[in-house]
């Protein structure tokens, strides 16, 4: 029988460091969601898990109920992810104001793949779901990107299976009203 989370994080504590490549191993995909329903293509998702899962470790000892580990680390998620999009605001420069040399900026933010590299009704959708509100969006992703189950999302997201029913709904008529009634997820 495999250990429980609990046990994989008292074995950490341990210093079994193969216990904690159990945990990720776990976690993975829905520290991947959170991170990617927050930052889309805006950001460097694959390095804001990794950040979790390392933020994670060196902060292990501090976790009161071992049995949440999930719930932890999804917390941490979102916090590393705003850390990111905090930092990443205060380097922004604004499209009006000149660039180096005196040009203006260059408009192109590297959201969407150009025409050439992607359908337009893909681009599109994508932009869309970019733009939900985030209770939405990160629904939205969990379940048809990371193909997680109702019973899964509602341990994550800390939410009844009818709560999340009801954000997808929301979801998918946002985005039916955005897209022109065009198919939706």
């Amino acid at each position: 029988m495999a250990p429980t989370d609990g046990e994989l994080v008292e074995a950490v504590r341990r210093g079994r460091r193969e216990a904690y490549d159990e945990l990720v191993r776990r976690h993975a995909a829905r520290i991947g969601a959170a991170c990617w329903s927050r930052l889309g293509r805006r950001g460097p998702v694959e390095d804001m898990v990794q950040e979790t899962f390392l933020r994670g470790y060196r902060a292990i000892g501090t976790l009161a109920e071992p049995e949440k580990i999930g719930s932890w680390l999804y917390g941490i998620a979102v916090r590393t992810c705003l850390d990111w999009l905090k930092a990443k605001e205060r380097s922004q420069v604004s499209l009006d104001s000149p660039g180096p040399g005196g040009a203006a900026a260059d408009p192109s933010d590297g959201r969407l793949p150009s025409p050439a590299e992607d359908r337009e009704g893909n681009a599109k959708l994508l932009s869309e779901v970019e733009a939900l509100p985030e209770i939405y969006r990160e629904t939205l992703v969990m379940f048809y990107f990371r193909k997680q189950t109702y019973r899964e999302m509602s341990a994550v997201l800390g939410i009844t299976p009818a709560a999340i029913n009801a954000r997808l709904a929301k979801a998918r008529a946002i985005l039916r009203e955005r897209l022109g009634g065009a198919a939706t997820p």
